[in-house]
């Protein structure tokens, strides 16, 4: 079982992922929770951040950006294993992608999201 928080302000991502990951979710593969921000994203890890395998968030978000909660994350949850954090955005330009791995993100995915794609690389992971 694999938990994945998904951070993105945009309240349809939550029914998008759990529609997509349908088959995935019922079976326990994977199992989704959602963050609106970052500042909620840091707060549900400050609780459970040893169940998190992976994150995915948005890099343009009201309040903190991806690229500011993934230097939290980077600081402040060095426990072992480190989260696997990938970077959603729907600019593919290659500065913020370069600000994204020097910043420790593990990958960089541009929207709207492929979903094929994206299964791959989480079954990749897990």
């Amino acid at each position: 079982m694999m938990k994945i928080l998904v951070v993105d302000d945009e309240t349809d991502v939550k029914d998008l992922f759990e529609q997509r990951f349908r088959r995935e979710i019922r079976s326990g593969e994977f199992v989704l929770e959602f963050a609106n921000s970052g500042e909620e994203a840091l707060t549900y890890l400050n609780s459970r951040s040893s169940e998190v395998i992976l994150i995915l968030s948005d890099i343009n978000m009201p309040g903190m950006s991806g690229f500011e909660l993934l230097r939290h994350i980077r600081q402040d949850f060095t426990a072992p294993p480190p989260p696997v954090v990938m970077m959603i955005t729907a600019y593919g330009d290659p500065g913020s992608q370069q600000q994204a791995v020097e910043l420790g993100a593990n990958d960089f995915l541009t929207k709207p999201l492929d979903f094929a794609v994206l299964k791959q690389k989480l079954r990749s992971i897990a």
